[in-house]
């Protein structure tokens, strides 16, 4: 579904759901402590990468860049897995698609896989703050500056997980730097817990000039358009959306209509047809963190990693 319009502004359709978030706040804080009676310890240590909203925040580069660093596999659930996406969802598609070792499905049953391995590399899990049925060495936490906490409120009346208070069960976060030039968002951050920054560029495969039709169905598409220059046509779609001969058709006649590129994402890109991915190109999204972080990171881990060269 695309991003409710109500989880950045508290209006009238928010307070109506308040009293549902109410409920679903209750049952996660159940859910969460039925599932931490007996979590998994792993003999690779973990390092989980999460967040406290609903998606979109900008996780999967971050994760990219952590498991690089470690040479490390990634466990992840592989959502919406489709032929396009050899049958392990865009994420993973993209993450593999780097060269980096990607096992999903069950994340516990994968950790146990790769506890039989001779490797003591650490285990990256993608996701899964919300989740203490495995037990983690260090959980790091990435924040949009652009997006904030939304309107503050839980889902479903905001695009919340849980409340802000969670961030205490972090060891470090990770705050992706706004890319607007206005008044950015308050960000309260629980005190004693290390802030890092990363930077993300939007890198362009055409020409400067180049009229472009452009096209995300991400969490938050506008932060995919209001990054590339020259757009002439946008069109948004539903998270992983799953797109059909028909909607690839009608985006080419939108292209040739204006006369311009069609471009879009690479999570978007690797979920086209395979027959077309030729004809549309996606803009390459590139994440740097402080490399402070990584010396953070380094001396929390002991040295028990092998650093890329």
């Amino acid at each position: 579904m695309k991003t409710p319009k109500w989880f950045f502004k508290k209006g009238l359709f928010a307070w109506l759901l308040l009293p549902c978030s109410v409920i679903y706040y209750f049952i996660s804080r159940i859910v969460f402590k039925l599932r931490s009676r007996h979590p998994l310890v792993s003999k690779r240590k973990i390092v989980c990468v999460g967040n406290i909203l609903s998606g979109g925040v900008g996780k999967t580069p971050v994760v990219r860049q952590i498991a690089e660093f470690l040479d490390a596999p990634v466990v992840m659930r592989g959502y919406k897995k489709t032929k396009e996406t050899n049958s392990i969802g865009d994420e993973a598609l993209m993450l593999s698609g780097h060269g980096l070792a990607v096992h999903t499905g069950d994340r516990k049953s994968n950790i146990i896989l790769l506890n039989k391995q001779k490797a003591k590399t650490p285990i990256v899990m993608d996701d899964g703050f919300q989740n203490p049925s495995i037990k983690k060495d260090i959980s790091i936490v990435v924040i949009d500056e652009d997006l904030g906490f939304g309107n503050g409120f839980i889902l479903p009346a905001g695009p919340m997980r849980e409340g802000v208070r969670a961030l205490k069960r972090a060891d470090a976060i990770i705050i992706i730097k706004s890319y607007k030039n206005d008044k950015k968002k308050e960000l309260k951050i629980p005190e004693n817990i290390p802030v890092f920054y990363a930077e993300n560029t939007t890198v362009s495969p055409y020409k400067d000039g180049t009229p472009l039709v452009a096209f995300a169905g991400i969490g938050y598409p506008e932060k995919f358009f209001t990054r590339l220059t020259n757009v002439v046509l946008k069109k948004a779609f539903a998270d992983h959306y799953q797109y059909n001969e028909k909607d690839i058709n009608s985006l080419l006649d939108l292209a040739k209509k204006y006369n311009a590129k069609l471009i879009t994402t690479e999570k978007d890109w690797v979920r086209l047809p395979k027959n077309i991915r030729d004809e549309i190109k996606y803009a390459k999204l590139e994440t740097e963190i402080d490399k402070k972080f990584f010396d953070w990171l380094k001396e929390r881990l002991h040295g028990d990693f092998q650093e890329k060269i």
